[in-house]
């Protein structure tokens, strides 16, 4: 018995100093003794043979001389063997860009100190002006099914206010005419533009996401910026950028359109340059660009530039009246937005067209990662959020005003479950949007705005799916009033773009993930492909510092599991969050330990197996959602409503969290490796309840009513006060049965009894006022409500030919 004791006691030792992250001669020391104490109770380990081999393994450990000879150097000779290699575009992927709080949640150790000390964005006066102001006057502009069904295109009119009223220089600084807008702002702005028009946020946002103005303001020269921003920022010049090929979408190393540098007349001087001929498809604004920006491989076999033939992917920027340049095409990708093919056969391109000038040739994968942030952590998030918050408000309002067997449709549980999904999705993506811009004004956190980009259109085709599923006919009937339709219809777009959703889920998140966020991987993974006593030096205190690491996320999961993450847990004030930060410190360590044990166990193979990887992922980005969540919660009111949406915001994300690590450990390909790793991270199983019907009534409940959440939502998006709208309508009808509801429930409840008499719906409001059961002047208001009811119910009814409306309606 005391033996098993002395067992344990080395064990409580061992986890303990790896959980404390004690360094390896003080942790060995530390152990030694822990050792000797143990032989009080064990005589094994005071046998001189023991004592022999544990000071033999600390004399390795802590000798640099002999770990490298017997540790380090087969190590490094073993994963050289087992990890592939890095391209040039891997690894200048893995290079570019920054890490935020997504680090952190995947370290095991999330310092939460740190953590409180991010503050949300908030919008400066102007920002705030121009949002109610401009933005507002553009919304008021807009009618999506004219966009879509008539001109296929902005009228010339809202394209004039677009470019006076600088939305296309929102990045650009205020030195070069444009507005220099925050992340936050530029967000806000996209995504009130997209709750009244997909096409008019598109044409928005692509200028001032990945294009010519953002590598300019980064990259460009000197006299690039003054010639070519202030054309930008004011829309005298139009821009797009060419990087999607025909065969080559997201891997950009397969970039089939290669550029020579060679020297030729070019407006009457010998003028060094690239020959480039290239097609480009896909690419939005392209139809009606004057200046291209362009991606493609640069070689210079000659040696014009230099010795290196192959000279890397290369950015130009390049006006499309250039001979060789065919641009004004146009593709259909089910939304009328400007987007269409270009070609060019023999283009000459001066070497001062290139962003940045000569010295920035074979630099151009790098700036385009590292520029991707604002497509992926802005534009596309604020279009899905956009979505979610229409949704939340329209889908709400319809709920409640639609009835079946005489009371509101939103009231039956079946219908609550899709729209508490809905509200807490809207509530999600806002704050979302928030945490990830403000991620953005720090740098440009590649991996976080890959998850925003995935995760947040995720989020919106399942929320305009269940908004769907509840408006059944109302929803799918096409036309003027429908309110939905057109932005179910270009979901896909979102989807695919910036990175298609299986690619950047299956490959980016984790895969990248893994080697940006963890301390060492990176480091190591190029170390192991150099030689020399040097690079081994450099691997030997990585390795070190690896093993050190993994050893203590591994313990620190295990102590958190045993002791249900109460040990060391985050001190917190609010009693909402305090359990969720706990949750939040113990699934990060769990992520650490299954991630390096993975990496271990699989090496190079773990890249391979995408549905591993994706679901290691998927851990990952719940986490970061779930801190996203909890700093929204804490920026608003603490109120009921507030509480109920983040709780059951929070309870889904780590449902999904859930089932993820399980199909993870249960696929896991090393036999047993998964039950074990399931056992000793969660001993007492998944700490997070399930979601519970009350909540879901709660919640399916609350969106049909006002509240705070509601209304710091509405805040973010358009909605029409005109009755004659597609989103007025509803948006009046419901605003005016808040008012009298109560009145409206006597009514029908009189009417379904049988007690009111007359042929039509006014006659039996009249009768009912008769009867005492409200005034006459309430009798008056009800009948109008009644009126503006039945109309927002109807779908738009179409001529044969489906050209014109038929505005014939008349209600029994």
């Amino acid at each position: 018995m005391t033996g098993l004791l002395s067992v344990l006691f080395l064990l409580v030792v061992f986890m303990s100093i790896f959980y404390l992250g004690l360094s390896l001669r003080r942790g060995s020391a530390v152990f030694f003794l822990a050792w000797l104490l143990a032989g009080s109770g064990c005589e094994f380990f005071l046998h001189p043979l023991s004592l022999l081999l544990l000071l033999a393994v600390l004399a390795v450990l802590n000798v640099q001389s002999l770990r490298m000879r017997f540790l380090s150097a087969p190590a490094k000779k073993m994963l050289a063997g087992m990890m592939p290699s890095l391209g040039d575009t891997e690894r200048e992927a893995l290079e570019a860009g920054t890490t935020w709080w997504e680090k952190d949640m995947f370290s095991g150790r999330p310092d939460w100190d740190k953590f409180a000390a991010i503050d949300l964005p908030v919008m400066t006066p102007a920002e705030q002006s121009f949002i109610d102001n401009e933005v507002e006057e553009l919304c008021a502009m807009l009618d999506e099914w004219d966009i879509y069904h008539r001109r296929k295109d902005l009228p010339e009119e809202v394209w004039q206010y677009i470019k006076d009223k600088g939305f296309l220089g929102l990045i650009i600084p205020e030195e070069y005419g444009g507005k220099h807008f925050s992340p936050y702002a530029q967000s806000r702005t996209v995504g009130k533009i997209a709750s009244r028009s997909t096409v008019a946020a598109v044409s928005v946002m692509v200028p001032n996401s990945l294009g010519p103005g953002e590598l300019l303001v980064k990259y460009g020269t000197d006299e690039q910026k003054q010639y070519w921003l202030p054309k930008l920022a004011v829309g005298e010049e139009v821009p797009c950028f060419g990087l999607t090929s025909p065969e080559a979408g997201s891997d950009a190393g397969a970039i089939p359109d290669v550029g020579i540098v060679c020297r030729q007349e070019y407006e009457g001087q010998d003028t060094l340059g690239v020959k480039l001929s290239f097609s480009k498809r896909w690419i939005t604004l392209a139809p009606i660009a004057t200046v291209v920006g362009l991606a493609f491989k640069l070689r210079d076999p000659e040696g014009l530039i230099g010795d290196q033939v192959e000279r890397g992917i290369t950015c130009a920027l390049v006006p499309a009246s250039q001979p060789g340049m065919e641009i004004g095409r146009r593709h259909n990708p089910g939304s009328p937005f400007m987007n269409g093919p270009m070609t060019g056969v023999e283009v000459f391109i001066p070497m001062s067209m290139l962003i940045g000038g000569q010295e920035r040739v074979g630099q151009g994968w790098r700036m385009l990662v590292e520029c991707l942030g604002a497509g992926r952590g802005v534009s596309l998030p604020a279009l899905s959020t956009a979505g979610g918050e229409m949704s939340y408000l329209m889908v709400g309002a319809f709920a409640r005003i639609r009835r079946q067997f005489g009371i509101s449709v939103g009231k039956f549980e079946g219908v609550q479950e899709a729209t508490a999904d809905i509200a807490a999705s809207g509530y999600t993506l806002e704050a979302y949007r928030a945490f990830v811009t403000r991620a953005l004004e720090d740098g440009a956190p590649s991996v976080l705005t890959a998850m925003a980009k995935y995760h947040a259109t995720e989020m919106m085709r399942e929320v305009v799916n269940d908004s769907m599923d509840v408006l059944g006919g109302r929803g799918i009937q096409m036309g003027p009033r429908n309110f939905m339709a057109l932005v179910y219809q270009s979901i896909p777009i979102a989807i695919t773009v910036e990175g298609a959703n299986i690619l950047t889920r299956s490959m980016i998140i984790f895969g990248q993930g893994a080697i940006r966020c963890h301390p060492y991987l990176a480091e190591e993974l190029v170390v192991i492909q150099e030689e020399g006593e040097e690079a081994l030096l450099r691997f030997d205190e990585l390795l070190t510092a690896h093993l050190g690491h993994a050893i203590g996320v591994i313990c620190r999961a295990i102590a958190k599991g045993v002791t249900a993450g109460w040990l060391a847990a985050p001190k917190k004030d609010t009693a909402f969050s305090k359990r969720w930060y706990r949750y939040l410190d113990r699934y990060s360590a769990a992520l650490a330990a299954s991630a390096d044990i993975a990496l271990a166990t699989l090496g190079g193979d773990l890249k391979r197996k995408e549905l591993l990887s994706a679901r290691l992922g998927d851990v990952h980005s719940q986490l970061v959602i779930a801190c996203a969540l909890l700093k929204y919660q804490e920026s608003l009111p603490d109120t009921e409503a507030n509480r109920l949406h983040a709780e059951y915001s929070l309870r889904r994300c780590f449902k999904a969290l859930n089932i993820s690590l399980n199909a993870f450990y249960d696929n896991l390909p090393v036999p047993g490796l998964g039950m074990v790793m399931r056992r000793l991270f969660f001993p007492w199983g998944t700490p997070v309840p399930t979601l519970r019907d009350s909540q879901i009534r709660r919640l399916g409940s609350l969106i049909m009513e006002p509240n705070d959440v509601r209304k710091a939502l509405s805040e973010a998006v358009f909605i029409s006060k005109d009755p004659e709208d597609s989103t007025g309508r509803v948006n009046v009808t419901y605003q005016e049965l808040i008012e009298l509801e109560d009145d409206y429930d006597r009514f029908l409840k009189a009417e379904s009894k049988g007690e009111l008499s007359g042929k039509s719906v006014d006659d039996r409001i009249d009768n009912a006022a008769e009867k005492g059961l409200f005034s006459a002047e309430m009798a008056e208001r009800l009948k109008r409500y009644e009126a503006r009811r039945y109309d927002c119910l109807l779908t738009d009814a179409f001529d044969p030919t489906l050209e014109n409306v038929d505005i014939r309606i008349a209600r029994p």
